[in-house]
């Protein structure tokens, strides 16, 4: 069984947290989050540390346990380096561009597909085949990525779609005469 929970969050410098009533406030230079304490939950700011603890030994809290501290953990990563997921155009004709804050694609399609970011994300199209969604959450990011790599996901015989950087498309083999 993980002990995530149990290894305390070190605050990174320039990164303050600050515990309220049930909610946790991680401020930092690039900007600032707060998540509810669940409730089966304890959450301690001492000598540049978070500390997450269980207040009873129960199943939900155990798991709330481990699951608050990553929370935690990603929101001091967040405010203090931020995420970055990238995601790559294959096939012919597929291209990015930005026109204002809205990112517009030619994706095969009869038009062209737009895509607004949400307030705190950013998106950039370093080539017309690279696209970088950045912000200080994790979670919005992993889901404007995901939404954008949606609308063309990659397709197994000839690779073409959205796909991110990194990520091994299994190719399949053609009919066969």
């Amino acid at each position: 069984m993980s002990r995530v929970g149990k290894y305390p969050i070190t605050l990174l410098q320039g990164v303050t947290a600050e515990v309220k009533n049930d909610l946790i406030a991680v401020k930092g230079k690039l900007g600032a989050l707060s998540a509810p304490i669940p409730a089966e939950i304890d959450v301690a700011v001492k000598d540049g540390k978070v500390v997450v603890s269980k207040k009873h030994d129960t199943m939900s809290a155990r798991v709330l346990w481990g699951t608050m501290r990553s929370i935690i953990n990603g929101m001091v990563k967040g405010v203090s380096e931020g995420f970055k997921k990238t995601l790559l155009l294959e096939g012919v004709g597929f291209r990015a561009s930005m026109q204002g804050k809205d990112l517009v694609m030619q994706l095969g399609f009869s038009h062209e597909v737009r895509v607004t970011p949400p307030e705190g994300i950013t998106i950039k199209v370093e080539k017309p085949t690279q696209v970088s969604v950045s912000g200080t959450n994790k979670q919005q990011v992993g889901q404007i990525a995901a939404e954008i790599r949606d609308l063309k996901k990659p397709e197994p015989y000839k690779g073409k779609g959205i796909h991110y950087e990194g990520e091994h498309i299994r190719r399949k083999e053609g009919k066969k005469k």
